[in-house]
């Protein structure tokens, strides 16, 4: 490695470490357990996660969790590159460590579109056609930043 590139290499770092301090520091003061902004992100964590255990398909549980598990891959990953390129931000958050919305990452996107899957599957419907619907809702409705 040149002189030139550790330099830049140490600048970034520290530009990192600095953002990153300044993120916990925010998040201490508006997203922290002392707010309902919290609980809210919380409760969107874990009630969807309570409702998929009462509504999903025990006979095809791998089947859909297997497609739950791609949803909320596909979608950090697009969620961290919209984060990362400052496309878009999330005031509220569960923790420090990861700067994207877990809440709907790991389980509110995903547990919709698997109880999507499993209600087309279960009456014959076109799962595109719905599905696209829920990515309109999602994207214009929902969370339109």
């Amino acid at each position: 490695m040149t002189t030139n590139q550790k330099e830049y290499l140490e600048k970034i770092h520290s530009i990192q470490e600095n953002l990153s301090k300044t993120w916990m520091d925010y998040w201490h003061h508006y997203s922290s357990p002392s707010s309902w902004q919290f609980w809210v992100t919380l409760g969107a964590f874990i009630l969807p996660l309570v409702i998929l255990y009462f509504l999903i398909d025990r006979k095809r549980a791998f089947h859909l969790g297997f497609y739950g598990f791609n949803v909320h891959v596909w979608f950090h990953y697009s969620d961290t590159a919209g984060v990362y390129n400052g496309l878009w931000t999330y005031p509220y958050q569960m923790n420090t460590v990861i700067p994207v919305s877990f809440s709907l990452d790991a389980s509110l996107i995903p547990v919709a579109f698997m109880l999507l899957y499993q209600w087309t599957l279960n009456h014959h419907k076109n799962y595109y056609l719905y599905a696209t619907a829920l990515c309109l809702f999602f994207a214009f409705i929902f969370k339109p930043y």
